[in-house]
């Protein structure tokens, strides 16, 4: 079996947000972007994978069609392991994160998807299995920015049947607002994206720490700060979590190395 064709697909996934509109490069930022990658078989069989564009699916749908999709052609989708480490040999000067690695994300996505196909098997089969019959799932709020917004959410949240939250707030009322409106047995996760020194990031995790927070995501710039994140963890007292400006798996073992996450 060959791959045929390597193809990208958009998703524009309208965003609704309380408040101002938010903007990227001069622009409105109104949907959420999803990269899809599909690859093609001479068997007939179609993968389907998903590539983290993010706001810059662009980049990222260009670094297939122009690069990695044609390096996939003529190759046999079965050997996974394989290609994924010729390909990140060969472009590792161009980005070890970033459009390339969210490309070849995608890829990689769609080969096990393949591979599930041909097998008959359901992915987590081919993946070893899991003694686990359902797996919880978090309602990941926006960054709203007032506390009446965040209470509103999370109440729609916690309507919906979502018994974890999450939100994206960096001060304490509305991080407040949540536990509040979500109740003391309630999960509750805070995502900053990397907004403070670590000092700062200590102060505000010991002013969260009263309201039960269950992790707290993110909160040193620069993200590659494993150091600093490491003294929150120690000194914050609360659990830290990170990884979604991670690549590579070699960068969660750094990470765990280093004692930043939990």
């Amino acid at each position: 079996m060959k791959i045929t064709r390597v193809e990208t697909l958009v998703l524009n996934l309208p965003m609704i947000i309380e408040g101002a509109t938010p903007m990227l490069g001069g622009r409105p930022r109104t949907s959420i972007d999803m990269l899809l990658v599909r690859i093609d078989t001479d068997a007939r069989i179609t993968g389907w994978g998903e590539a983290f564009g993010h706001r810059i699916y662009p980049a990222t749908r260009a670094a297939i069609d122009t690069l990695l999709g044609p390096m996939c052609a003529g190759r046999d989708p079965g050997q996974i392991l394989a290609l994924n480490d010729e390909l990140q040999r060969a472009l590792h000067g161009v980005g070890r994160s970033g459009p390339v690695l969210y490309a070849l994300s995608g890829i990689d996505i769609a080969l096990w998807d393949i591979a599930g196909k041909v097998a008959g098997l359901p992915l987590y089969r081919l993946l070893g299995g899991s003694p686990r019959a359902d797996l919880p799932a978090y309602a990941s709020l926006l960054r709203y920015g007032t506390a009446d917004a965040v209470a509103q959410h999370t109440d729609q949240a916690l309507a919906r049947g979502y018994r974890h939250i999450k939100v994206h707030e960096i001060t304490v009322p509305e991080v407040k607002a949540a536990r509040d409106a979500a109740g003391p047995g309630v999960p509750l996760m805070v995502d900053t994206n990397c907004p403070w020194t670590v000092a700062e990031a200590i102060e505000m995790a010991r002013r969260l720490a009263p309201l039960g927070v269950h992790w707290l995501e993110e909160p040193v710039w620069p993200p590659e700060n494993l150091a600093g994140l490491a003294e929150v963890r120690a000194r914050g007292g609360l659990a830290t979590a990170a990884g979604e400006n991670y690549g590579t798996v070699w960068e969660f073992r750094r990470a765990f190395e280093a004692g930043a996450i939990t």
